[in-house]
């Protein structure tokens, strides 16, 4: 065990260091007739950063939606930080979490989707703050003053003050993942945090995560940011008709994949 300090947040916390921080477990997932997910295992250690690639419909988001249970699993079981997420265990049989353990669980993972999902009559400084003061019972005043380190460290600290249609996509984004690292999370997953941005804003947010990578935040990146994923991930993970194909280092594995699947992919998006 070693107490860590969040270079971001400075929130302190102690941790098991030898433990992966997330473990899947046979992980089973369909909607409907449709099995998304295969029987996914799959280990995340503290610190690491590890970019889940593949192709549409491959079931990287849905992994990473349950995860942070936004989706129930039909199998296997997810662990993060040695606790069943969304679930506990009885004998042999999980039984799922009421609303208000789950919420308490997710207290410590933060998630960047896609779209902003910022709250439109906020200011950026009120989204950041408001999961603190209300989740966490975090004094306004004191939320208020570590939301807007948060927005400096993003690059926004003259955009405080700025409502999310007075800003760019790329200047949400960056909102939204200072309201997520406001809650001090020991876990970040980003569901392909750029593809609903011009290409020319795109870099200004990888900046951010490279930031947090570099700081020694754990994320799991769902991604189509090759260079990223190159530059910056512990571990790329290929995902293909929902089972892990293969992975491995980022640079063996885009220079060498393996299977022929992944030789197909890369073919087309490097």
């Amino acid at each position: 065990m070693s107490r860590t300090v969040n270079p971001w947040t400075q929130a302190t916390a102690v941790v098991d260091d030898d433990a992966p921080i997330v473990r899947l477990e046979s992980v089973r997932k369909q909607f409907g007739q449709n099995e998304v997910l295969k029987g996914i295992d799959l280990t995340v250690e503290r610190g690491e950063v590890v970019v889940l690639l593949g192709p549409s419909g491959s079931g990287k988001s849905t992994l990473l939606r349950c995860i942070n249970h936004l989706e129930t699993i039909d199998g296997g079981r997810i662990t993060v930080d040695g606790e069943i997420m969304g679930y506990r265990q009885r004998g042999d049989v999980l039984h799922e979490l009421s609303p208000e353990r789950i919420a308490r669980q997710r207290k410590s993972i933060g998630m960047v989707f896609q779209r902003f999902n910022l709250f439109p009559h906020m200011t950026a400084l009120e989204n950041v703050i408001e999961a603190p003061a209300g989740v966490r019972k975090i004094p306004r005043a004191q939320a208020r003053e570590r939301g807007r380190i948060l927005l400096e460290r993003v690059g926004l600290a003259d955009r405080a003050n700025h409502y999310p249609s007075q800003l760019s996509g790329g200047q949400q984004q960056r909102v939204a993942i200072a309201r997520s690292l406001a809650m001090d999370p020991e876990l970040m997953l980003f569901d392909e945090p750029t593809s609903a941005l011009d290409p020319e804003l795109v870099g200004d947010v990888l900046d951010v995560m490279r930031d947090l990578a570099a700081a020694g935040m754990t994320m799991i990146v769902v991604t189509h940011e090759i260079g990223f994923a190159r530059q910056v991930a512990d571990r790329a993970v290929f995902m293909d008709g929902g089972v892990v194909v293969e992975q491995g280092d980022p640079a063996e594995l885009f220079s060498n994949p393996q299977h022929e699947r992944t030789k197909a992919f890369l073919s087309n998006v490097l």
